[in-house]
């Protein structure tokens, strides 16, 4: 069967999360929803991550299979028909090989988090930033957060409900920077804990407070006890930026 892979961008406002949930709208049941419409079939989808409700992405990707061939130009300009008026858009529809898993094949993810970091509340960007009106200290919290780089147990910073076989990821990158009201927090890494950047970020902002050092934030994550996590992020401000596959893939 012909495989298809999708690049998506969401406003993750409206919606339950990615995952198909019964009484619920996602994102998952609106692009499944649009591929019945267009080819008649109803198919499971699958992405290179499952993120939570009100949280947002510039390029997921999803893998699916059809019975027939389409030509990929076709299934993004239908697709993009069938998805309104949600917030939903195909950027990029590509035929893959039947070895190409959007879950399985990803070898990174990029998530960026956006806090606006000024007194006044936002108006266009509310539900897609974090507010945080008292001034954060940037580079103290870059600082921290390099602290914490490389293979670790992360428990401190993963969701009670998180699914994962083990505490253990490998953290690539974990930049803070401030472009001009915006501190932006961008995260890398093959795979993540459920909530493991909103959990970071939250715990970085008490650096930006100036509530914990730098050397504060690494003892709570050796702690490996999520009792020493600060407070979790919202998830307006979280975005799945980029999945990275194997140029092969």
């Amino acid at each position: 069967m012909p495989r298809y892979k999708l690049t998506l961008e969401y406003d993750g406002t409206p919606f339950a999360g990615w995952q198909r949930q019964a009484d619920v709208l996602s994102v998952q049941q609106v692009v499944e929803d649009a591929i019945e419409k267009m080819s008649g079939e109803r198919v499971v989808i699958q992405a290179a991550g499952r993120t939570d409700s009100g949280v947002h992405a510039l390029g997921q990707v999803v893998s699916f299979d059809l019975g027939k061939d389409w030509d990929p130009f076709r299934i993004r300009e239908a697709l993009n028909f069938h998805t309104k008026p949600h917030p939903v858009a195909i950027i990029a529809c590509d035929a893959v090989s039947d070895a190409f898993e959007a879950r399985f094949s990803a070898m990174a993810r990029h998530y960026e988090y956006r806090i606006l970091n000024r007194r006044g509340r936002p108006a266009l960007d509310d539900f897609r930033v974090w507010h945080c009106p008292m001034e954060l200290d940037a580079d103290a919290m870059h600082a921290a957060a390099q602290l914490i780089l490389g293979k670790h147990d992360f428990t401190t910073f993963r969701a009670a409900e998180c699914q994962a076989k083990s505490p253990e990821k490998t953290l690539d990158r974990l930049d803070v920077s401030r472009e001009g009201e915006m501190i932006v927090v961008r995260a890398s890494a093959r795979s993540f804990l459920h909530s493991q950047v909103r959990s970071m970020v939250g715990s970085l902002k008490l650096v930006g407070e100036g509530r914990w050092s730098p050397r504060d934030f690494r003892a709570a994550l050796d702690a490996r006890d999520r009792s020493r996590c600060g407070p979790l992020a919202p998830p307006a401000g979280l975005y799945l930026t980029r999945v990275d596959y194997d140029s092969a893939a």
